[in-house]
C-alpha cells in the first residue's frame, strides 16, 4: 500500500518536471524562456516572450500534465485494492504541480503551477475545475492581472470543496486538506507577484493585441 503512494508521487513528480515552456522556447525561439521577461517558465511569460501560438501550446501541454498524472493514479487505484484511491489522486495532483514548480530535469526552476493545477482540478472534479477557471478568468478580465486571477482561483478551490461533496473522480474521502495544500503551493509560487500587487507594480496583460 505504501509503495503505491510512493510510486504515484514519484511518477506524478516526474510528469510535472517535464517543462514544456523551456523545451518549446528553445526549439521555437532559440532561447530559454526563463532568461526572458519575468523569468518564469509558464504560459504568461511564453506569451510575452515567444508569442501566442507557443503560449497556447504550452498551456495545453501543462494542463495535460495534471490530467495524465491523475489518470495514472486513478487507474492504479483500480489495481491496488489496499490503497485508498482518493489519496492516490490527491498525491498525484500535488506532486505533479510540485514537479512543475521544481522540475528535476531543468535545475529545479520551473513555473508557478497554475495550468497543471487546472488539469488536476478538471479531472478530480470537473464542476469545481470549471468554476475556478471561470472565476479566475473573470478576475483576470477585470484586473488584467493573470497572477491575481490565479491566486483567487487557488483560494476558491478549498472553499468549494467544503460545499461541494459530489462529482469527484473518487468519492469517500475529504478533499478540503488537499485543496488547502494546492492553494498554499500556488500562492507560495506567486509570492513575488503578491509583493508587486501590494506595491501597485504588478504586470498587466493587454487584450488589444
Amino acid at each position: 500500500m505504501v509503495f503505491a503512494y510512493i510510486l504515484v508521487s514519484v511518477i506524478a513528480y516526474a510528469i510535472g518536471s517535464v517543462n514544456f515552456s523551456v523545451i518549446l522556447s528553445k526549439r521555437l525561439a532559440g532561447f530559454d524562456v526563463r532568461e526572458k521577461g519575468s523569468g518564469n517558465a509558464g504560459t504568461t511569460n511564453m506569451l510575452r516572450s515567444v508569442g501566442k501560438g507557443a503560449a497556447a501550446l504550452t498551456l495545453i501541454l501543462d494542463v495535460s500534465k495534471g490530467l495524465i498524472a491523475i489518470l495514472i493514479a486513478y487507474l492504479l487505484g483500480k489495481i491496488v485494492n489496499e490503497a485508498n484511491p482518493a489519496i492516490l489522486v490527491q498525491l498525484a495532483g500535488f506532486f505533479a504541480v510540485l514537479g512543475h514548480t521544481f522540475p528535476a530535469f531543468f535545475g529545479f526552476k520551473g513555473g508557478k503551477g497554475v495550468a497543471t493545477s487546472l488539469g488536476v482540478l478538471l479531472f478530480i472534479n470537473p464542476l469545481i475545475g470549471v468554476i475556478c477557471l471561470v472565476f479566475g478568468l473573470v478576475v483576470i478580465a477585470l484586473t488584467r492581472m493573470v497572477s491575481l486571477g490565479s491566486i483567487m482561483a487557488a483560494i476558491l478551490f478549498p472553499v468549494l470543496t467544503i460545499f461541494i461533496s459530489y462529482n469527484y473522480i473518487v468519492s469517500g474521502y475529504n478533499y478540503v486538506f488537499f485543496g488547502i495544500a494546492m492553494a498554499v503551493l500556488v500562492i507560495f509560487n506567486h509570492r513575488s507577484n503578491l509583493k508587486r500587487i501590494y506595491s501597485g507594480n504588478e504586470n498587466r496583460i493587454s487584450f488589444k493585441n
